[in-house]
């Protein structure tokens, strides 16, 4: 079974920074890549950012591009979302995901 744990959120002031981590146990099929979605109250869900299993190819939803960063280090089996100069709108709950597998999501408030 494998198992994702977020942690890192918090509530921060607009132009703050935050690195949430996904840690990761359990086993996993071939070489997955792993994503950071987010979700604010009353929106889908929405793809925030993904990284390949070698760290090489990463990929950014348009809202956070130049402002968060996505990294992984495998032998830790953990996943960062580095987020800097925070805004109001990235106020979400964030979710890590690995192949079909989902944490629980850890919270992240911006005030202005």
């Amino acid at each position: 079974q494998v198992r994702l744990v977020e942690s890192g959120g918090g509530l921060v002031q607009a132009g703050a920074s935050l690195k949430l981590s996904c840690a990761i146990s359990g086993h996993t099929f071939g070489y997955p890549a792993a994503r950071w979605f987010r979700q604010a109250p009353g929106k889908d869900r929405e793809f925030v950012a993904g990284i390949s299993w070698s760290g090489y190819d990463t990929s950014y939803a348009d809202s956070v591009k130049g402002r968060f960063t996505i990294s992984r280090d495998n032998g830790k089996n953990t996943t960062y979302l580095q987020m800097n100069n925070l805004e109001p709108e990235d106020t979400a709950v964030y979710y890590c995901q690995v192949q079909n597998y989902w944490g629980q999501g850890t919270q992240v408030a911006v005030s202005s």
